[in-house]
């Protein structure tokens, strides 16, 4: 496999680390075409695209509509064969083995050289998994959020929207008319959600989601 003509997606909110990011690959990696991602919608919206195939997503842990792992779930539950590597500010051992018990081929510290990156992006690329070279993965015991993570998994991808909006407080008929279908349809997904959850309400359904947000660390 040569490593040219790729379309790699950038999901991070801040501009300036996207901009930073392309400028410091755009050397080892210059016959690459950039796609990028604001917000975990974003990133759904680019992967929808069916015109469009991509090599590798660059995936920010905490952007706008994402919690915690959440995202890095559903795209490995989905998007099974496109590799994500994780690029957090996190870069403790939990997170990093968590980020790996979910389906990341790669985890990359935002505290990395320019260099480190691209060896990373290229060992992921080639089908290796990378990790930094101070990670010890530890054992992810079967808790609350990974029975929640493997109920999440069961969602469709407009269930998994739905139940985005519903963390971000928006009611039905916001949902449907952001969705651009009928208020029936969202109950519809409703109930699906809650079933697949184990749970009756949005409320419960919310809390569900919130048990895959990152455990605060010092950095």
């Amino acid at each position: 496999m040569k490593l040219e003509n790729l379309n790699i997606i950038i999901a991070d909110d801040h501009p300036l680390f996207r901009n930073a990011l392309r400028q410091a690959l755009s050397g080892p990696f210059s016959d690459t075409n950039w796609f990028e991602a604001d917000s975990a919608d974003a990133l759904q919206s680019l992967l929808e695209n069916k015109q469009q195939a991509y090599d590798l997503v660059m995936l920010d842990l905490q952007m706008p509509g994402s919690h915690g792992y959440s995202t890095l779930i559903h795209l490995r539950t989905h998007f099974a064969d496109l590799p994500v590597i994780v690029i957090s500010a996190y870069e403790d051992n939990m997170t990093i083995s968590r980020a790996v018990h979910y389906g990341s081929s790669g985890f990359i510290p935002k505290s990395s050289s320019m260099e480190t990156l691209a060896t990373a992006l290229t060992s992921v690329l080639y089908g290796d998994i990378w990790l930094p070279d101070h990670a010890e993965i530890q054992e992810i015991k079967e808790d609350a959020s990974a029975l929640v993570a493997s109920k999440l998994a069961d969602l469709t991808p407009q269930q998994y929207k739905v139940l985005q909006m519903f963390a971000e407080g928006l009611l039905n008929k916001q949902i449907a008319y952001d969705l651009g279908v009928s208020e029936a349809t969202i109950k519809a997904h409703a109930t699906a959600i809650f079933r697949k959850l184990g749970v009756r309400n949005r409320t419960q359904a919310v809390i569900s989601l919130q048990q895959l947000e990152m455990e605060k660390v010092e950095l």
